[in-house]
C-alpha cells in the first residue's frame, strides 16, 4: 500500500523524473537518505516501472499518429496477434479490447504512405490479422502517461508549496 509520502514522491517524479534526491528531500522536508530508500522500495515493488524520456516526434520524422483497430482470428484468451503487433517498432501501444475488434494499436509513422506500408506489409504479414480500421490524429490536445495520484485540489496545494 502506498502512503501519502509515497504519493507525494510519485507526484513530483511524474513531472520530472530527473529530480534529484536532494531536491525531493528539500521539497518534502525529509532526509535525502530517506527519499533514496523510499524510491528504491518503489522501484523494487514495481510501482516505478521505468524512467523514459519523451522525444518530439517531428524531430525524428514520426509526425503521423494513428490508432488502428485490429480484428484478429484467434481463440478466446489467446493473444498471439497482440504479441506480434507489439514487436513492430512503429507500434507504441497494443491494447486487447472488448467489442467487434480485438486490439487497439497506437502507431507513429512519417506519413500516410508509411502508414499504408505498415498496415500492408507488417500488420498484413501476421496470419491471424483479418482486418484493420485506422483513425488518423489531426492534433493532440493531451498526451501523457502521468497518472492522477491525488484529488486535484491536493495536487494544486502541493505544487504551490514547491
Amino acid at each position: 500500500m502506498l502512503d501519502n509520502r509515497d504519493l507525494e514522491i510519485l507526484t513530483i517524479m511524474q513531472k520530472d523524473a530527473r529530480v534529484s534526491n536532494a531536491e525531493l528531500a528539500r521539497r518534502l522536508g525529509m532526509a535525502p537518505s530517506g527519499i533514496l530508500e523510499r524510491v528504491r522500495k518503489l522501484e523494487a515493488r514495481g510501482v516505478i516501472q521505468s524512467y523514459e524520456m519523451r522525444i518530439d516526434p517531428a524531430a525524428v520524422d514520426r509526425d503521423l499518429l494513428a490508432f488502428v483497430f485490429v480484428r484478429a482470428e484467434e481463440s478466446p484468451g489467446e493473444m498471439v496477434t497482440g504479441d506480434r503487433l507489439a514487436e513492430i517498432p512503429e507500434v507504441l501501444e497494443v491494447h486487447h479490447v472488448a467489442g467487434e475488434d480485438c486490439y487497439l494499436v497506437k502507431v507513429r509513422v512519417a506519413g500516410t504512405g508509411s502508414l499504408g506500408d505498415l498496415l500492408r506489409h507488417r500488420f498484413g504479414a501476421i496470419p491471424s490479422v483479418r482486418s484493420t480500421r485506422s483513425t488518423i490524429v489531426l492534433d493532440s490536445v493531451k498526451e501523457t502517461m502521468a497518472l492522477p495520484l491525488r484529488p486535484p485540489k491536493e495536487t494544486e496545494e502541493l505544487e504551490k508549496a514547491s
